[in-house]
């Protein structure tokens, strides 16, 4: 009987290991959100920049040039009024995190992030598709 137990013990505890396994790179994903769009609502645009994949700072090779596109065609990520993550995807070493915002004008939209995994590790911001709806297609 204790082996039985012991066995199924055991099997609860590896099946939970992939599904805390996915979390992590989402909850990464979502922290790395935050703290951009924190950064963009405090004018930081150093901060702001940091969070931007290598392919994203090859488009646009200084801060203050990628802060001004920001806010001319992300007006939504770069001064929300609400936001909260939506639905979450892991492909490889790709996250995509849908995140809900009510912009300034009352607007409700739908930012799909997309983070890469780089080679430390660490997750970079790679890409964000504006969607004026929310919440947004299937991801």
């Amino acid at each position: 009987m204790r082996t039985l137990r012991a066995c199924v013990c055991i099997a609860i505890l590896l099946s939970t290991v992939p599904l805390a396994l996915a979390a992590e790179p989402v909850d990464t994903a979502q922290s790395i959100i935050q703290s951009q769009i924190e950064a963009f609502l405090n004018d930081d645009a150093e901060s702001a920049y940091s969070f931007a994949s290598p392919q994203i700072r090859q488009k646009f090779p200084d801060k203050s040039i990628f802060f001004e596109m920001v806010k001319r065609g992300y007006t939504p990520v770069y001064r929300p009024g609400n936001f909260a993550f939506g639905r979450s995807k892991v492909v490889g070493d790709t996250v995509a995190q849908e995140v809900l915002i009510s912009a300034p004008d009352g607007k409700d939209w739908t930012a799909l992030y997309f983070l890469v995994k780089q080679p430390d590790g660490s997750y970079k911001i790679n890409g964000v598709q504006m969607l004026q709806q929310a919440p947004g297609p299937e991801i």
